[in-house]
């Protein structure tokens, strides 16, 4: 018969170490220190020395970042022969349409001689290679350079 009295317990009693008997005097938590306490794996920081000077703080830095410096988006000639129909203008948007490009807002460009064209180009883009550029004009195409402010002004 069904009783309260006689019925198993679903949930087991969690098991509370430190109060004698069985595991001896450390209760498998080791020597006392640190690592011996409750919450210890939460307090100790990844690469902790133990009040040592950090390895991140002995070791000198080296170098800086220049917050001046500009970086262009590299487009080669072969890719405008291959993307460009004779004829077409080759500029920011268009760039971007044809997949060369990514990235939104303030972008320079700059095309570099690598491969050849034959194709007819109007080009306006922040800089253009010596090579390229001859190559664009031998091509019967005109090079821009545009010099990229908040307006994108067009400077030749």
């Amino acid at each position: 018969m069904l009783q309260l009295n006689t019925l198993e317990k679903v949930t087991q009693r969690r098991k509370r170490v430190g109060r004698g008997g069985g595991r001896g005097g450390h209760c498998g938590r080791g020597k006392d220190g640190q690592k011996a306490r409750t919450g210890s794996t939460s307090e100790i920081r990844p690469f902790f020395e133990g009040g040592q000077m950090p390895l991140v703080r002995r070791i000198p830095r080296r170098g800086f970042t220049n917050i001046f410096k500009k970086e262009y988006h590299i487009v080669n000639l072969r890719d405008l022969e291959t993307r460009f129909e004779t004829g077409q203008t080759v500029d920011k948007e268009t760039l971007r349409q044809k997949g060369l490009i990514k990235g939104q807002g303030k972008t320079l460009i700059k095309i570099l001689g690598t491969g050849s064209l034959t194709k007819k180009l109007v080009v306006i883009v922040s800089a253009v290679s010596a090579t390229a550029r001859e190559a664009i004009q031998n091509a019967g195409g005109q090079v821009k350079a545009v010099e990229e402010t908040s307006g994108g002004s067009i400077t030749s």
